[in-house]
């Protein structure tokens, strides 16, 4: 439902770009979602333990670095390139499990991954010479999403680890509320702000930050209780799916055979972890720790 709504409302980001800047968007949709989030889950704020706000606050950073160095990256490289680095996050996220939290991986697993990630670069990088030669050459900007990409693999794996220690709600309203604050202070600094209120940038403020973000982190929190890091990181790569049936349906946007062939490798690759990763139970994610190792 979240990649849905991730990728459903890709247009509509896209067009309210043209009367705001990118922080100010995220800073405005944050906000919003921070000042919701903390009026419905109040009950459960007023009952915070230190190391439910440690936690919280270290999973609100890495979102809020996902955004930064996605947007940052994306004034340097094309758009092809950081979708596709952006997407990366999927196979980073059982290589930071393996390498730190020293977790097994179910093979299916690895191999649902290994083929939305071949579905995500038939969707993302262009077809012949040109897109390869320009995906073939790394600027500044390539470096900055890759950053992106580390940042929202941490992410993912630091909502599972909270979530499974503390309430989803707590979580919820803690990463919101710290990517709000730091997306607000940060965003004259990264860029010249500016927002124009007509409908679309409004409407935009207003789906995004109630559905894309407040809804979309509180259903993740709460699904991470029970879906392992992998699986949440594999299950995100369907968002550029959901992004080309939009196109496709309100632009009339032709995409053509290659990014069709690469969305039904994506939807593979989850189908293939959905059904045969979970034959046996799953154990690639890290067991919940004391509060020092960041929750």
């Amino acid at each position: 439902m979240i990649a849905f709504i991730w990728g459903s409302t890709f247009v509509l980001v896209k067009e309210a770009l043209n009367d705001a800047s990118p922080l100010a968007l995220n800073s405005a949709r944050m906000v919003l979602a921070a000042v919701l989030l903390a009026v419905f889950y109040r009950k459960k704020i007023v009952v915070l333990t230190r190391p439910a706000l440690i936690a919280g606050v270290v999973v609100g950073f890495f979102l809020y670095l996902g955004y930064a160095l996605q947007t940052s990256g994306l004034k340097l490289t094309t758009p092809s390139k950081s979708a596709f680095l952006t997407g990366t996050s999927s196979v980073l996220v059982p290589l930071l499990l393996v390498a730190i939290w020293r977790t097994h991986i179910h093979l299916w697993r690895v191999a649902g991954i290994a083929l939305a990630l071949a579905g995500l670069f038939l969707m993302t990088v262009p077809g012949g010479r040109a897109g390869l030669a320009d995906f073939a050459n790394v600027n500044l900007g390539d470096l900055l999403t890759i950053g992106c990409a580390f940042s929202f693999a941490f992410h993912i794996i630091f909502v599972g680890r909270a979530s499974q220690r503390f309430p989803f709600e707590q979580v919820a309203v803690l990463q919101v509320g710290t990517a709000a604050i730091l997306m607000t202070v940060s965003a004259p600094l990264l860029e010249h702000p500016h927002f124009r209120p007509t409908a679309t940038a409004i409407a935009a403020v207003l789906v995004t930050g109630i559905l894309c973000t407040a809804v979309a982190f509180t259903v993740q929190s709460w699904a991470q209780q029970f879906t392992p890091a992998t699986h949440t990181a594999l299950i995100f790569t369907t968002e550029p799916v959901f992004a080309w049936l939009t196109s496709f349906i309100y632009l009339k946007e032709r995409l053509g055979m290659r990014a069709g062939v690469g969305a039904l490798l994506i939807l593979g690759g989850v189908l293939i972890s959905e059904l045969l990763g979970q034959v046996e139970q799953p154990d690639d994610e890290p067991a919940a720790e004391p509060a020092s190792s960041g929750g």
